[in-house]
C-alpha cells in the first residue's frame, strides 16, 4: 500500500473502531488529580499555577456576569493545549487536525455566546449588525455584511486552527523525509536539514501553544459583545 503525506490525518482504526475518541480521553488521563497532599506535589502545584494563568488571561476582558463562563473556557483551553502538544509527538495522531471536531467544538460555542447575548441584550446584540451613522443607502448592504461576517465566526475558527496544525505536520514530515533522502547522497546537507527540523519543531510547539489559545481567547471576545 502506497502511503501518502496526508495519511498521518485520518484517523487511526483498530478492529474497525477509530481511535479519535481514545485519543481525545488520553489528555485528561495525563493530568494530576487533586488528593490530600496537593500542596506537596509539584506537577499539581504548577497545573494549578497554569490552570489559574489561563483562567486569569480569559477573565479579564469579561465583567463580572461573564466569569461564570471559565468553567467552559478553561478546560477547553487546556484540552486543545494538551492535545496539540501531544500531536507533535512521533506516531501520534492530533484531533485537532480534523476540521470536522474542531467545527463540533467551534459552532456550539459561538451559538452559545450568541444566544446569551439575545437572551439578556437583544438591542445592543441586534445594534451590531448596524454601526451607528451608516448612510441610509447602505444600511441594507451593511446588515448583509455584517450577517455574514457574524455567521462565518465559527467556520474561521475551526478552519484556523485545523489549517495551522496540518500545514505544520506537513513541514515537519517533508522535511523529515528530505533529512532522510539525503543522508546517504550528501551527508552535510541531510544535516543542516535536520537542524532546519529542529528550529521547525521548536516554531511548532509555539503554534500549539498559540492556537489553542487563541482559538479560546476569541470565544472569550466574542462573549464579551454579548454580555
Amino acid at each position: 500500500m502506497i502511503l501518502t503525506f496526508f495519511d498521518q490525518f485520518s484517523s487511526p482504526y483498530l478492529l474497525g473502531v477509530p481511535l479519535i475518541l481514545l485519543s481525545m480521553l488520553l489528555p485528561p488521563l495525563l493530568l494530576p488529580t487533586p488528593n490530600n497532599r496537593w500542596i506537596t506535589n509539584r506537577l499539581s502545584t504548577l497545573q494549578l499555577w497554569l490552570t489559574n494563568m489561563i483562567t486569569k488571561q480569559l477573565m479579564t476582558p469579561l465583567n463580572k456576569p461573564g466569569h461564570k463562563w471559565a468553567i467552559i473556557l478553561t478546560p477547553l483551553m487546556v484540552f486543545l493545549l494538551t492535545v496539540n502538544l501531544l500531536g507533535l509527538l512521533p506516531y501520534t495522531f492530533t484531533p485537532t487536525t480534523q476540521l470536522s471536531m474542531n467545527m463540533a467544538l467551534a459552532f456550539p460555542l459561538w451559538l452559545a455566546t450568541l444566544l446569551t447575548g439575545l437572551r439578556n441584550q437583544p438591542t445592543i446584540s441586534l445594534g451590531h449588525l448596524l454601526p451607528e451613522g451608516t448612510p441610509t443607502p447602505l444600511i441594507p448592504a451593511l446588515i448583509l455584511i455584517e450577517t455574514i461576517s457574524l455567521l462565518i465566526r465559527p467556520l474561521a475558527l475551526g478552519v484556523r486552527l485545523t489549517a495551522n496544525l496540518t500545514a505544520g505536520h506537513l513541514l515537519i514530515q517533508l522535511i523529515s523525509t528530505a533529512a532522510i533522502t539525503l543522508l546517504p547522497i550528501m551527508p552535510a546537507v541531510s544535516t543542516l536539514t535536520v537542524t532546519i527540523l529542529f528550529l521547525l519543531t521548536m516554531l511548532e510547539l509555539a503554534v500549539a501553544m498559540i492556537q489553542a489559545y487563541v482559538f479560546v481567547l476569541l470565544l472569550s471576545l466574542y462573549l464579551q459583545e454579548n454580555i
